[in-house]
């Protein structure tokens, strides 16, 4: 068996959970753009109603999980937890968005619906309305909600057998060359904690 084997499986787990919530939030970032329904007024009238209008908080839902997502690449064992916890809520929040569109989709198209009529109002609104269609993107964020909870619950069980971080990410501290010490080089190392006159 190869020595590297229980570290490459804890690798790989890792880049494909922050691959698979990175492709998420895109899945529901692009629903965002699309159109969610098609609604007909009674007076004949169409209208498209895209995402930033049906759920205009899912584009920013969604780039917060990318962001969260590239801070997770890097993050230390306690942070990944909190991360994953993070991960799970802002999923549980798309969904809430997705689902509030969903159930009243009259409600969630008054605003492009005042829009082009100038009427307002919840009940002068919906009279206005004749007949409602939906699109498949709502449930794509629906969907992509739901999946981005289950991969923050898969962040909070097995990130801390995550490996650490690149040392590129790590604080490095540089040493002089070994030469003829001068005054400057002992005040370095007496700013740095050192006593010069214990060296050689």
């Amino acid at each position: 068996m190869n020595a590297d084997q229980p570290t490459r499986a804890p690798r790989r787990t890792k880049s494909r959970v922050i691959l698979a919530s990175a492709l998420l939030a895109l899945a529901a970032l692009i629903s965002w753009t699309q159109v969610w329904f098609a609604v007909d007024l009674v007076d004949g009238t169409a209208l498209e109603v895209a995402g930033q209008v049906a759920a205009p908080a899912l584009s920013a839902l969604a780039l917060t999980s990318l962001v969260l997502v590239g801070a997770l690449s890097i993050a230390g064992p306690f942070f990944r937890l909190v991360f994953g916890i993070l991960e799970s809520l802002i999923g549980v929040a798309i969904v809430f968005s997705g689902v509030l569109a969903v159930t009243d989709p009259v409600a969630a198209s008054a605003s492009a619906i005042s829009t082009a009529t100038g009427v307002a109002g919840e009940n002068s609104v919906a009279d206005l309305v004749d007949t409602v269609a939906q699109s498949p993107w709502p449930w794509v964020a629906i969907v992509s909600g739901v999946l981005i909870v289950v991969a923050g619950i898969v962040i909070v069980v097995v990130s801390r057998t995550w490996p650490g971080s690149s040392r590129k990410y790590q604080a490095t501290r540089l040493e002089p060359v070994e030469s003829e010490r001068t005054s400057v080089d002992d005040w370095d190392a007496l700013s740095g904690g050192n006593d010069p006159t214990t060296r050689d």
